[in-house]
């Protein structure tokens, strides 16, 4: 009898593979040997995503058909992690089409193909403007927001949950604020405004924080352990910004502001912001956007992804030394 032939390797197609969650998923599937296919703007930076030799094709979400024709044809999953993070009015159009517009584009490319899962990166966000304890079960208020982050993430993970009626399974992840390696540009900013003495307060915010690592993690769990149709949330340590700040300063030993912004004070200098943004057409450093989603005290529980996905909660300690020594490493910092 001829030898068996070796097991076909997992296959994988993953939007925003240059972000900061995407490169630390694709660098993690590689690690795992998936055959990975990552989708890149043709002006992308590929700098770091070209470390981890994945198969790159060029197209963009807001294309369907540059999407159809870059997905392979029987592709076991995709991670569609591509998203628009904006916290400013002014780019709202733009953030629906990415956010929206472009998970409709995936999903119905994933069906064109013949995708079996479709593993979708959504946020806490979409559950919009809501306090206290949240859960998967908790009611999303984000159709109602003020925020367009809350309101087109929130749609964008009902687009592609409403997928499962047409024979996709589908999964959707909803991170906190995430740290940790390959961070571009998201909290890694807090390090550079406490280097150079450019952070005047701190916003009185209450976040849920997840370790890139672990989110990466789950997201690959789920493509074989998620309910299909469910929802995960991947929080951690319940903390506040100011706590942030602090074990930034303690890293960098500069010193930092002691206590946070008044929530009145807050809300005046993003009127003040707004107002000059509006002659400059340049993002002002707090928006309203951002101080509408700040002052909110969240409790968020990640049970369900600990219990189904063997998602573990990070110190925040920890991430942020994780996130300050790769930045080291790269002389960013």
């Amino acid at each position: 009898m001829p030898p068996m032939p070796p097991s076909a390797r997992r296959t994988a197609f993953v939007t925003g593979g240059t972000g900061f969650v995407g490169l630390n998923l694709v660098k993690e599937l590689m690690n795992r040997d998936w055959d990975v296919t990552a989708l890149h703007r043709p002006a992308s930076n590929l700098t770091f995503l070209n470390r981890f030799r994945p198969r790159l094709v060029v197209g963009e979400t807001t294309d369907g058909a540059s999407l159809r024709s870059a997905v392979p044809k029987g592709t076991d999953t995709v991670f569609h992690v591509a998203g628009n993070t904006s916290m400013w009015r002014k780019g709202d159009a733009e953030q629906t089409r990415d956010n929206v517009d472009g998970t409709r584009n995936v999903v119905e490319a994933a069906l064109a193909n013949g995708v079996r899962r479709l593993v979708v990166t959504s946020s806490i966000s979409a559950y919009g403007p809501v306090s206290g304890e949240v859960t998967e079960e908790t009611l999303s208020r984000a159709a109602n927001s003020r925020v367009n982050y809350q309101r087109s993430k929130w749609q964008a993970q009902e687009i592609a949950l409403a997928a499962v009626s047409r024979g996709l399974e589908v999964v959707v992840m909803q991170p906190g604020a995430i740290m940790g390696p390959y961070d571009l540009g998201t909290w890694s900013r807090v390090f550079i405004m406490v280097r150079d003495a450019k952070l005047p307060g701190v916003p009185p915010a209450e976040l849920t924080f997840t370790h890139v690592r672990e989110c990466v993690a789950a997201h690959i769990a789920a493509a074989d352990q998620g309910e299909n149709g469910g929802k995960y949330l991947l929080g951690g340590e319940n903390k506040t910004m100011l706590d942030l700040v602090r074990e930034v300063s303690a890293l960098l030993k500069k010193p930092a502001p002691e206590k946070e912004i008044s929530p009145i004070l807050l809300r005046v200098i993003a009127a003040a912001g707004d107002l000059v943004g509006n002659f400059t057409g340049k993002q002002p450093a707090i928006t309203r956007e951002m101080a509408d989603s700040f002052g909110r005290k969240l409790k968020v529980t990640s049970a369900k992804a600990q219990r189904e996905l063997g998602y573990r909660v990070v110190a925040l300690k920890d991430m942020v030394k994780d996130c300050y020594d790769w930045m080291v490493a790269e002389k960013r910092i």
